[in-house]
């Protein structure tokens, strides 16, 4: 009996506090490379926070503290701060991925020369360098560069200017940005190829977890929410934080890579059916779709009818934030490109308008001043 009512006393708990977790993602939303922005509410001009910077072709060097600074300065809600993968020594570091070639000077290093390898990674064979194969010390010899500079050309000039962080320093920038802003900066981290990291005896989890109880925020209210494309990453997370999380979604018939590993048939397009939308909220509070599972595309890339994950995942009370916006030609639907320059911004206001509509309660952006001007139009009418 009384086991019984403890049971049912810890299930309370956790309905509520998963409850207050969700009401709080919903509320504090967002910022990509720049920002997710939240729709609820009223939208001010003075909420934006332009300082005139509307239509600058600029998003600064992925993952780099002027980056994220750049994206706060934008008026960015919440900054993805960052892509974390650790280093050989355990420390965890923010790249887009674990390979750097594509996004730091390492190239250019004679002395790592020999680091250059093939490896398998989520079942892709991957050649370059890879942040497992070199201590914190070793990559902060490096420096960022520009991972698109077809379509963001401007943003080579910062090439060389800046290292690569740690999350620790993440954390540490947060409580500055805080401070100096006066107002509570939120951060978004995503946790990179878990199982594959697992397997090399460098866990994510355990570690982004010390790190937030190091820093007081491993709470339910705690200004930093959790992302993975591996829902079993997140169930592990939820076990070991109370942080907000969300379950990343790729293309509708991919397989998460921790499905892959442990034989679980399930695609993404399983997960975002009812019964798995009920699953994912059973430990997770958001989900971040593709914007194809939210809108998707006919073979010539144009927009079709809008799907009913939105309503469905609301149902079941997840918060939507799909990813990526972005402004350049290549990455918008063929009705909203304008000219054919790969740098040229298209009609985004248009798009934005268009995913609004559907009801999501935020969008990763590559540019946030943009999304927040196109939250205005939106909010505002």
């Amino acid at each position: 009996m009384g086991t019984q009512a403890s049971g049912k006393s810890q299930e309370s708990h956790e309905r509520t506090q998963g409850t207050a977790r969700r009401a709080l993602l919903g509320a504090a939303v967002l910022g990509a490379g720049g920002a997710v922005l939240g729709l609820s509410g009223t939208a001010r001009a003075a909420d934006a926070g332009h300082g005139g910077r509307g239509g600058v072709k600029l998003s600064l060097i992925h993952h780099t503290l002027g980056s994220y600074q750049l994206a706060l300065d934008m008026g960015a809600h919440v900054v993805e701060a960052g892509d974390l993968v650790p280093t050989r020594d355990g420390h965890l570091v923010c790249r887009h991925e674990p390979e750097i070639g594509g996004t730091t000077d390492v190239a250019n290093h004679p002395e790592f020369a020999d680091r250059r390898t093939t490896k398998v990674l989520d079942g892709v064979s991957t050649t370059g360098w890879f942040t497992e194969d070199f201590t914190l010390a070793e990559l902060k010899t490096l420096r960022a560069i520009e991972r698109i500079p077809a379509n963001r050309p401007h943003n080579t000039l910062y090439d060389g200017r800046w290292e690569i962080p740690t999350f620790e320093e993440v954390l540490r920038w947060q409580d500055e940005q805080t401070r100096q802003r006066g107002r509570q900066v939120w951060i978004y981290p995503e946790l990179k190829h878990p199982t594959y990291f697992r397997k090399l005896g460098l866990g994510l989890e355990e570690r982004v977890a010390k790190l937030l109880r190091k820093y007081g925020k491993d709470r339910w209210k705690s200004p930093v929410i959790l992302q993975s494309f591996e829902p079993t990453s997140i169930q592990r997370l939820n076990k070991l934080v109370d942080n907000p999380l969300v379950v990343l979604l790729s293309g509708a018939s991919t397989r998460p890579w921790d499905f892959v590993e442990t034989g679980d048939p399930r695609t993404v397009a399983d997960l975002v059916k009812p019964a798995g939308l009920r699953e994912i909220a059973s430990y997770a509070q958001g989900i971040g779709p593709t914007l194809d599972l939210v809108i998707p595309k006919d073979s010539a890339g144009n927009l079709t009818a809008p799907t009913t994950l939105v309503a469905d995942a609301h149902k079941v009370g997840l918060i939507l934030h799909p990813y990526t916006m972005r402004n350049e030609n290549p990455f918008l639907p063929p009705a909203f490109r304008k000219g054919t320059d790969a740098d040229a911004y298209g009609d985004v206001f248009g798009l934005y308008e268009t995913y609004f509509a559907t009801g999501i309660d935020g969008v990763f952006t590559d540019q946030p001043d943009t999304g927040l001007l196109a939250r205005e139009d939106f909010v505002n009418g």
